[in-house]
């Protein structure tokens, strides 16, 4: 079992940056294939990025490429997503996520099994 715990959000105006980050304990980090996703009032929870156990092969949404950027530290048992050029839009709690049971475990939320308690980001306009 691991658990995720996020940080790194805040309030930022459009076009600003931030860097999420999301620490894990627990089982061997190196175990775990990772995704970050996010929640907007409202909304449905929606895939934002998903990196592999060995922390190749990253792969975006369609809204997020560009401009955000997915890593995983295994010496400090960390993955992050550095989020760039953010706009109003991006607005919402986002979740660290991680699936012991694939090597990549890519955009659906149903494949990961552990789930961090979310960080708010608002963006200003």
């Amino acid at each position: 079992q691991v658990q995720l715990v996020e940080s790194g959000g805040g309030l930022v105006q459009a076009g600003g940056s931030l860097r999420l980050s999301c620490a894990a304990s627990g089982r061997t980090f190196s175990s775990y294939a990772m995704g970050w996703f996010r929640q907007a009032p409202g909304k449905e929870r929606e895939f934002v990025a998903a990196i592999s156990r060995s922390g190749i092969s990253p792969s975006y949404a369609d809204s997020v490429k560009g401009r955000f950027t997915i890593s995983r530290d295994s010496v400090k048992n960390t993955v992050l997503l550095q989020m760039n050029s953010l706009k109003p839009e991006d607005t919402a709690v986002y979740y660290c996520a991680a699936s012991g049971t694939a090597y990549y475990s890519g955009s659906r939320y149903q494949n990961y099994d552990y789930w961090g308690q979310g960080t708010q980001v608002t963006v200003s306009s």
